[in-house]
């Protein structure tokens, strides 16, 4: 079968001086497929345009800020996610340099700064230490979030499988 994805980016904006996260709550529209979970910021990439410009225009226009440091932390194969069963190649970002005046919110939900150790505390693998009943997440975010602000310096690049809501595997590698 070949994997004929939808391409998207997810940024996540850290800000150093408060070692904070910025994501978005997906409050705002209960029909959305994402309502009721914090993630990066992000979505699909448009016609003819590069992964890098895609990234920088979600920014824009999710959270009012040009990002002047970007660097691409790695990328995700999911398939079978989420109701609508799709396919996904996903590219992920870590900004911690931008311009412009943040927003507080945008069309799909509030934007929330979280401290960093808050939300790898909430992507801990042992479901007792797990503090996520106050930061609902996708449960496979879990697993490639620490990745995103490790020190090793090299890009992951892994496959989910889904099955709906639920994640089946997680696989990876560093280049």
């Amino acid at each position: 079968m070949v994997f004929s994805p939808i391409i998207g980016t997810l940024i996540y904006l850290l800000d150093r001086d408060s070692n904070s996260v910025l994501l978005i709550n997906r409050d705002a529209r209960p029909e959305d497929d994402h309502y009721g979970k914090f993630n990066g910021l992000g979505g699909k990439l448009e016609l003819d345009e590069s992964v890098a410009a895609g990234a920088l225009r979600e920014l824009v226009e999710e959270a009012g800020v040009t990002a002047t440091s970007l660097s691409l932390r790695g990328t995700i194969s999911w398939s079978n996610f989420g109701p609508r069963r799709e396919e996904w190649l996903g590219f992920i970002f870590l900004a911690d340099a931008w311009e412009g005046e943040l927003l507080s919110s945008n069309d799909e939900g509030s934007l929330v700064w979280v401290r960093l150790e808050r939300l790898l505390q909430a992507c801990d693998a042992n479901p007792d230490t797990r503090a996520s009943a106050d930061l609902p997440m996708w449960e496979g975010d879990r697993n490639f979030i620490p990745l995103v602000f490790d020190d090793d310096e090299r890009q992951f690049h892994g496959s989910m499988p889904y099955d709906g809501d639920r994640p089946l595997d997680w696989t990876y590698q560093r280049l």
